[in-house]
């Protein structure tokens, strides 16, 4: 085949469309585009608002229970846990079967949400809570490869944007109507929660009729492109500060009632103060992440990330002041939040066609950095100012791998720039057969094993 690529070939590249933007093409006539995107951003809203029912109502869902504040707290911790469980068998499923997989999981959340209204008791809650963790991996890692497969490649970035902004919604909305309802109304507040899954479970089904572009993705995977990526120093930088950033808003979405009430913040006034960091960090990635695409500024806003997490975690273990605390509060959602779609941005350039694969590792990392950073501070919830020094402890270890962020982002945006010239149909279709493109560290080892083929 080789030798039949001569000079007819090297014409008809010339007036080829390069496989990457003939895709995106195909994906903007045939998909459903931004509107496959905002019913996916509904269930992944859905999603995170069930996850975090329970986090601004600890104490009273303890108390309506009859359980400890510790075991509430694991109504939240399931989640994590059952990601870094699942990740992997979560992305197996979105590349073979992306559409009906997803589809279905959005159908497990709404199931387990109307499974909590079983009974007002810990083990009705418990197991609607674990139906909607075995499925939050499918929904949540989905959001690189729905932005590939329906929207263009220029609208990508935007659609990652918009899609991880969709989940801090949804926290968002768990965190207000948990304290505007407050356990005094469990039911009620369940109830609610439950009717908005099962209509974003049916709006997303109905929108994934249309079928998106065709992604390689699926071919990539099944030749090993996920070993490759993961020994590749880049993708390992980029999960380690998902690890490290995603764990410490876990841990404070999780564990700030409880650490804020020996001082006499009440759940209403802590879920204000997480309403209001999240608000901030979701202004702030609506705003932030194109700001420093352009600029090019990937090292130094990962390091003010850094700086300004650990300065407010400190604050809030010393500073007594409510004012201080939630302007801390603010700053950390302002830089925490948006450094999760640059992070996910970033992946998708240097994966390329396995970009659900990069957002599936990511995602692991980050809610493998969730639960053990969580169950940190658990251990220290008895003492919260040793528990907001840990936090600022963990979010400090990322600071040597932000100088690497410049070198990534230049890294990503050689790789893409060259994908879109250089990949053939003929490469696309045998999935590795392109990733030298994708990424520098596997085109050596790829290299290496190619002559034994």
């Amino acid at each position: 085949m080789e030798g039949a690529q001569g000079p007819a070939t090297a014409a008809e590249s010339e007036h080829a469309q390069p496989p990457v933007l003939a895709s995106a093409v195909a994906g903007a006539r045939r998909g459903g585009g931004w509107g496959v995107v905002a019913a996916y951003g509904a269930v992944a809203a859905v999603t995170q608002t069930l996850w975090l029912t329970y986090a601004p109502i600890t104490t009273e869902a303890a108390h309506r229970y009859g359980v400890s504040v510790s075991a509430v707290g694991w109504l939240a911790e399931i989640f994590p846990l059952l990601y870094v469980l699942l990740a992997i068998p979560a992305g197996a499923l979105l590349d073979r079967w992306f559409a009906p997989s997803l589809a279905a999981a959005g159908g497990v959340v709404a199931i387990g949400g109307l499974l909590r209204l079983g009974g007002e008791s810990f083990a009705w809650a418990l197991a609607g809570q674990s139906l909607v963790a075995l499925a939050q991996p499918v929904v949540m890692s989905a959001v690189s490869k729905l932005a590939g497969e329906h929207l263009p490649a220029k609208d990508r970035p935007a659609g990652i944007a918009v899609a991880s902004a969709a989940g801090f919604v949804g926290m968002l909305i768990a965190l207000l109507l948990g304290p505007a309802l407050g356990g005094a109304h469990l039911m009620l507040l369940l109830s609610i929660e439950a009717a908005a899954a099962v209509v974003a479970a049916l709006w997303m089904a109905l929108a994934l009729r249309r079928p998106g572009a065709p992604a390689t993705e699926r071919v990539a995977i099944e030749g090993g492109a996920a070993r490759a990526l993961w020994r590749a120093s880049e993708i390992r930088t980029l999960c380690m500060l998902a690890f490290l950033g995603f764990g410490a808003f876990v841990a404070l979405s999780t564990w700030l009632q409880t650490l804020l009430h020996p001082d006499g913040v009440s759940e209403t006034l802590a879920g204000v103060l997480l309403v209001g960091m999240i608000l901030a960090g979701v202004a702030g990635c609506a705003l932030i992440p194109p700001l420093v695409e352009r600029a090019h500024a990937e090292r130094g806003f990962t390091r003010a990330v850094v700086i300004v997490g650990a300065l407010g975690s400190v604050a809030l273990g010393v500073l007594p002041a409510l004012g201080a605390r939630a302007a801390a509060l603010v700053a950390m959602g302002v830089f925490l939040l948006p450094a999760l779609p640059v992070i996910l941005t970033l992946a998708e350039r240097i994966a390329g066609p396995a970009a659900g694969t990069a957002g599936a590792v990511v995602w692991l990392a980050g809610n493998l950095g969730g639960l053990v950073v969580a169950l940190i501070v658990q251990a220290l919830v008895h003492d919260p100012l040793a528990a907001f020094l840990a936090l600022a402890a963990v979010i400090v270890a990322g600071l040597p791998l932000a100088g690497r962020m410049g070198r990534i982002a230049q890294a990503a945006t050689a790789i893409a720039r060259a994908r879109e010239g250089a990949i053939r149909p003929e490469d696309a279709a045998t999935g590795l057969a392109g990733v030298p493109i994708l990424l520098p560290g596997i085109a050596a080892e790829q290299a290496s094993v190619e002559p034994s083929r």
